[in-house]
């Protein structure tokens, strides 16, 4: 299974055969495969969480997920954050 650009948790649920509300389950699990990817050779990228009101980029996250709103206009129009995997080069 492959990609050509960054997918959203939603896309790859989709992709893995998931419910559309066990995309949680591929937000914990991100964080697993990153630690395991490492060995292979590769790592895991995130395209920050963006507001769609204002802008705000969510560059500080402690945990993969998408946030709720905004901390800077409060607007609930929040792109998800995007996933996707590249070889290290060594």
């Amino acid at each position: 299974m492959e990609a050509d650009e960054p997918l959203e948790a939603r896309e790859i649920a989709r992709m893995l055969g998931l419910e559309p509300g066990e995309v949680g389950i591929i937000y914990e699990d991100l964080g697993h495969i990153a630690k395991s990817i490492r060995n292979l050779g590769f790592d895991l990228y995130m395209q920050p969480p963006q507001c769609r009101a204002c802008g705000y980029v969510f560059t500080r996250m402690k945990r993969l997920r998408r946030p709720s709103r905004c901390p800077e206009c409060k607007s609930q129009r929040i792109a998800p954050p995007r996933f996707f995997v590249k070889r290290r080069k060594d």
